[in-house]
């Protein structure tokens, strides 16, 4: 999957507090890993794996070869949309 990186990060900030811990543990993953994974620069926990970023327009473009992070991510958003 493509995305922007402005979009990626937009798509993060609009997830609740808790929203990394949350997603780590649903995936069995180090909550840097999701940070990463989102732009942050944790990389003591290792680096992003399949996040890969090419500089551009509107920040550039990441191309993501896992999506499940960011698919858990959609569906926390749509729970808090309807709540």
């Amino acid at each position: 999957m493509v995305i922007t990186f402005n979009e990626l990060r937009r798509i993060k900030d609009r997830l609740p507090s808790g929203s990394s811990k949350r997603i780590a543990d649903e995936l069995g993953i180090d909550v840097d890993s999701v940070r990463n994974y989102f732009g942050g620069r944790h990389f003591d926990a290792g680096s992003p794996q399949g996040v890969h970023y090419e500089k551009g327009p509107d920040g550039g473009v990441v191309t993501l070869d896992d999506t499940a992070i960011l698919d858990c991510a959609m569906r926390i958003l749509n729970e808090a949309n309807q709540s």
